[in-house]
């Protein structure tokens, strides 16, 4: 509190920079022509992308034409030889051998990806996969002569895969687009010259110049210029952002309409959006729970499968008499059915989507662990300075309190007197005057009393500005009617000070850390969302905390806390079940690490808050947190809906296969589509809003 904690320290004079005239007029030269280098391939065929081994622009890969293709073009073969197999076959007087060979061909164009998938699970990881049942009953229905169904199911099966990996490439390459707003080069001031660099030549410290419909190269602050920069992939905000001098910008921002010069402070590979991006991959290739599980499932069922499917086959003619052709048959169409391609597919398919759709939105979840678990959440502690408030004082009230002593008169000689002093009220008292649009005037024989507050000449007034104990030094008494404005606003908790002279006490002015206008809305909607209790945590003292959490409708408030005790706080919510800590990523570091999920505000930039926390909110909106819980349990739903659809469906094939028996194609049919369903069931939440 101002009075109460201690009031300016010492005075200081204001310092206005001076703006290099030479240097503002390279900011409009024309812009250099930008090369963008090509990028070198990357890889993946059904599995999430890999992350980077670095975190800079280059260390992320794309897909060539072949890796993006092959699988489209392999699919399209085996349909195609299948095709001209089965015109020979029926059409034609040519020899048998001639739609045999079409057959395999359409075998080798059908099966190749998967045969080397399925042989690298087996002799590397020592596991059975899908691929395996797959290829195993198609070369079983081509040694009992069904060569057509064992194409078609060659076919259907390389096209899911095919629409399976176009699906999930949509996240890979959003990632891959994220990582490409980073420009190659960018023009640097050197020796008083522009100059052209690759960014991964620029240093810490340099000036960076950016024109209008550039994209900004670096992590840094403005030095010069003013500008509005569409910062949308980073934070997710959906308007540009004014800059001026001092403000900080990101890599792979877009500059609107003016020219800037921008200090670097981050290298290229150590950015706000290389670590995104790094991030983002590290995440896609997390597997959560549910995923783990259902890849140990996956091989202990495709082998569950295999004995079963080969006692179906040999029992009934050992045992009971039957023909070999129609067990065999049996055998290799419960081997299709039976595979547990939807089932394996219906997590990933799910997260994957969820992750990009957070990323867009400027949601940053480090891990598939992280997306589930925040929506399992009932009980979410908030820190107050800088989360629920905007972290920063502001000038609340004027009261006063004699007469000629206008409410624009008292703020004008506060103000004009406080401009020379340091202290955070001052600050926000100055920073009032300004946007209630009160001139302010020139101080002299200006004196700082620390713990107490100031005293100044401000046009022939003498003005004091600060607590209790300054009015008693300059032998001021304090009127009853003063002490008790300045308990009520104490009570509403603000900081109050007293205004006036030698001859008493003139009124009271009042400032406090305000509640963002968001915050309110944010804890019913959480509160709508079936977040069952909601705690705030804050070192400030108990009043000013009861105080906000009234006006937000937190009941539980924990005040007067040290480092440890917030600790000690989220240890104790956390036994009663899952908790997730919502701080600004700095001085909230050890409760982020220590609760089950760490949401960080403001993450844009700071670094702390990218490496402690689970859920990162890029800009500094708290409207994003309702959004990721809601985002969350949609992701579990949707992965449960494909898990119950998946097994529905698998459970149906079987027992029609076992009981009524079922052709083999539409056993494929009834398989392969189910995997579809699954993978656009997933990517229906890349359209969630």
């Amino acid at each position: 509190m101002a009075g109460e904690q201690g009031y300016g320290a010492r005075g200081r004079a204001g310092v206005v920079a001076e703006r290099d005239a030479a240097a503002e007029e390279a900011l409009f030269s024309p812009a250099p022509e930008v090369v963008v280098a090509p990028a070198s391939p990357g890889s993946t065929l059904r599995s999430p992308a890999a992350p980077a081994g670095a975190p800079g622009r280059r260390a992320v890969e794309t897909e060539s034409l072949w890796e993006r293709w092959s699988l489209a073009g392999a699919a399209a073969l085996c349909w195609l030889s299948l095709g001209i197999a089965l015109v020979v076959e029926h059409f034609t007087s040519l020899p048998p051998s001639v739609a045999v060979a079409f057959f395999v061909l359409a075998y080798v164009a059908g099966g190749t990806f998967a045969a080397a998938t399925a042989l690298k699970d087996l002799f590397r990881e020592r596991t059975v996969s899908v691929d395996f049942l797959m290829i195993t009953a198609a070369i079983g229905a081509a040694i009992v002569g069904y060569w057509e169904e064992g194409a078609i199911l060659l076919g259907l099966f390389s096209t899911s895969n095919a629409l399976e990996h176009h699906a999930l490439g949509r996240t890979r390459r959003a990632v891959r687009a994220l990582m490409a707003l980073s420009p190659d080069v960018a023009t640097v001031l050197r020796d008083g010259e522009e100059r052209v660099v690759p960014i991964e030549e620029l240093r810490l410290g340099e000036t960076v110049l950016v024109r209008p419909g550039e994209r900004v190269a670096v992590d840094g602050r403005v030095l010069a210029g003013e500008t509005a920069i569409d910062q949308a992939a980073i934070t997710g905000e959906s308007i540009p952002v004014s800059k001026g001098v001092g403000d900080s910008c990101f890599a792979g921002t877009m500059n609107t309409y003016g020219a800037i010069r921008v200090c670097v402070e981050r290298l290229h590979q150590e950015s706000t959006l290389a670590r995104i991006v790094q991030f983002v991959e590290q995440a896609q290739a997390e597997k959560s729970a549910t995923q783990r599980f259902t890849d140990r499932f996956e091989g202990l069922y495709a082998v569950g499968v295999i004995v079963f499917a080969i006692l179906v086959g040999v029992v009934p003619p050992l045992l009971l008499g039957e023909g070999w052709e129609p067990s065999i048959y049996r055998a290799i169409t419960l081997l299709v059915v039976a595979s547990p391609c939807a089932l394996v597919i219906s997590t990933p398919a799910s997260t994957l989507s969820g992750l990009a759709n957070a990323a867009r939105n400027g949601i940053l979840f480090k891990g598939s662990a992280a997306l589930e678990e925040i929506g399992e959440t009932r009980t979410i502690a908030f820190d107050k300075t800088g989360t629920l408030t905007l972290g920063k004082p502001a000038l609340t009230d004027v009261v006063s309190l004699a007469a000629g002593w206008s409410e624009g008169r008292l703020l004008r000689l506060a103000a004009s007197a406080e401009r020379l002093s340091e202290h955070h009220t001052a600050a926000a008292i100055v920073r009032g005057a300004g946007e209630r649009g009160v001139p302010l005037e020139e101080a002299v024989a200006f004196r700082a009393f620390p713990g107490k507050g100031i005293h100044a000449q401000v046009d022939g007034d003498e003005v004091l500005v600060g607590n209790l104990m300054l009015f008693t030094e300059f032998g001021v008494s304090v009127p009853v009617e003063a002490s008790a404005a300045a308990d009520r606003l104490r009570e509403e908790g603000k900081s109050a000070v007293f205004v006036g002279d030698r001859e008493g006490v003139r009124g009271v002015i009042a400032v406090a850390d305000t509640v963002r206008p968001s915050a309110a809305g944010v804890v019913a909607a959480l509160k709508a969302e079936g977040i069952g209790r909601i705690v705030m945590l804050t070192g400030d003292n108990q009043r000013v905390a009861d105080a906000i959490g009234a006006e937000l409708g937190i009941a539980e408030v924990y005040a007067d806390l040290l480092p440890e005790e917030k600790l000690r706080l989220i240890e104790e919510l956390q036994a009663d079940g899952s908790a997730a800590m919502v701080g600004d990523g700095v001085n909230d570091a050890p409760a982020l690490a220590t609760a089950r999920i760490g949401v960080a505000m403001g993450g844009a930039g700071t670094d702390v808050a990218l490496e402690t926390a689970d859920v990162v909110l890029m800009a500094d909106d708290l409207t994003k947190l309702p959004y990721a819980v809601a985002l969350s349990r949609r992701t579990r739903r949707t992965i449960r809906q494909n898990l119950a659809f998946s097994l529905g469906v698998i459970v149906v094939l079987v027992a029609a296969t076992l009981t009524r028996g079922i052709p083999l194609p539409l056993g494929v049919v009834g398989h392969e589509g189910s995997t579809v369903i699954v993978v656009l069931n997933g990517l229906r939440l890349l359209r969630t809003r």
